[in-house]
């Protein structure tokens, strides 16, 4: 007799998991590949009294290893 095997489910916590590195209005003002978040929050602390602690950067993702 030939058992079956049961294909085991991916759940939220066994997939990939990224992070990305808080970047401060400084760092995309220089970036060569200004992107649409980074240049929102140019933008934002163009502005006088604007207050930030920054903003994730797409360009600096790193899996996470387990």
């Amino acid at each position: 007799m030939a058992k079956t095997l049961k294909k085991k489910k991916l759940t939220s916590s066994d997939r990939n998991v990224y992070t990305m590195k808080i970047v401060t209005s400084e760092t995309c003002h220089v970036c060569k590949q200004q992107c649409a978040r980074g240049l929102r929050y140019l933008e934002r602390m163009s502005q006088p009294g604007a207050v930030g602690n920054g903003v994730p950067c797409i360009l600096t993702r790193v899996k996470v290893s387990k």
